[in-house]
């Protein structure tokens, strides 16, 4: 069974991904912030597959920065970005870096399974992009 660290601080959509994820065989560990994240990394680290994650969340720790401190510890860990903000957090009109898995908001449950599927199933790791790096607002 793969299973999915997801964090998301908007309680309603983190519920619907949860179910959609959970009734599709995956198992899903879930934090409402990153801080919280890392509390459940801590637990589960050795089973976590891969991360979906927000990108901008409270608490001070972005999902860009989770993503970058969770890969840091575990190489192989694929990465899922979803975020309601596509043009602010991507520099404008320069859209979502390639290699970079991205789910728009809001999405249909189909889109969020399509995208972490596509993500569990690439070939190698695509670590956090340096271009993603590069665009986020410091």
């Amino acid at each position: 069974c793969e299973t999915i660290l997801l964090v998301e601080d908007e309680d309603m959509v983190r519920l619907i991904a949860k179910l959609t994820l959970t009734r599709h065989g995956y198992r899903v560990y879930e934090a409402g912030s990153g801080r919280a994240a890392l509390d459940v990394w801590e637990k589960h680290r050795d089973e976590v597959d891969l991360l979906l994650t927000d990108v901008v969340m409270p608490d001070g720790v972005s999902g860009h920065d989770l993503a970058k401190e969770l890969q840091a510890r575990k190489p192989s860990l694929k990465v899922v970005y979803s975020s309601g903000y596509t043009a602010e957090i991507f520099g404008g009109e320069r859209g979502v870096p390639e290699g970079v898995a991205f789910l728009g908001k809001p999405y249909m449950p189909e889109q969020l399974l399509r995208e972490v599927r596509r993500a569990l199933d690439a070939d190698g790791i695509v670590p956090v992009s340096r271009a993603v790096e590069e665009m986020l607002p410091a």
